[in-house]
């Protein structure tokens, strides 16, 4: 392979025939099938399709929490294909942050230690301070020594999402992030999340089967049977 695809200086994301396959009593099955993508600095990306379609396989490709069959992931300026699991993990915990449907808060955490968590794996001294500012700017300064199974769903994300800001990720990848919110929350939450995207300028890359989300971000992809239509 040549390296054409990470030379663009404004490219923070990157993909190169990327794809993947898995063993299935029926023989090989393709999940992701020769996808190439180049995503700007600060732009926000949305990946529609139908459930089945390879959507957040191909997230977890992008952000190195799975291993292509073929091809290669360009992350702010690194081949996550030439790392190991240990290079990918200080990447992860260096350059990206996370969003999940189900919030994958640690419920032994308050909420103001789930958020400084990040900091204090990256040997942050300012941890708390900095966590403080982040559940600050979502709105819950009065719930930081809240545990998760004391706060709401739509709280639980906004402490996730200020978890995931913390640490001003280059990219910060969201699979599904209102799929377990009402409407009014999930408009809540994803009007945060673009607010923070803008200060930021956090590149933003998310799955969603919301249309409302969707329209949101500067560029939607639709994947259809593991390709980008």
């Amino acid at each position: 392979m040549n390296d054409t695809i990470d030379t663009a200086t404004d490219t923070v994301l990157a993909a190169e025939e990327l794809t993947r396959q898995v063993n299935s009593p029926e023989g090989s099955l393709t999940i992701v099938d020769h996808v190439s993508l180049r995503i700007r600095e600060g732009e926000s990306v949305a990946i529609v399709g139908a459930s089945g379609a390879g959507k957040s396989t191909l997230l977890a490709l992008l952000a190195g929490l799975d291993s292509p069959t073929s091809g290669r992931v360009i992350l702010a300026g690194q081949d996550l294909t030439r790392l190991d699991e240990d290079g990918r993990a200080r990447l992860r915990a260096e350059r990206v942050g996370f969003v999940f449907q189900s919030f994958h808060l640690v419920p032994a955490l308050t909420a103001l230690e789930n958020v400084m968590l990040p900091l204090e794996l990256a040997g942050r001294r300012d941890a708390r301070e900095g966590a403080l500012q982040a559940l600050e700017r979502v709105g819950l300064r009065d719930r930081v020594g809240h545990y998760p199974r004391q706060l709401s769903g739509g709280e639980q994300q906004r402490v996730a999402l200020a978890r995931a800001f913390v640490t001003r990720p280059a990219v910060l990848f969201a699979d599904e992030p209102t799929g377990n919110l009402d409407t009014v929350t999930g408009a809540r939450v994803t009007q945060l999340l673009f607010d923070m995207n803008t200060s930021a300028r956090t590149t933003i890359v998310l799955v969603t089967h919301d249309r409302e989300l969707a329209s949101r971000c500067e560029r939607v992809l639709v994947m259809e049977g593991g390709r980008l239509a």
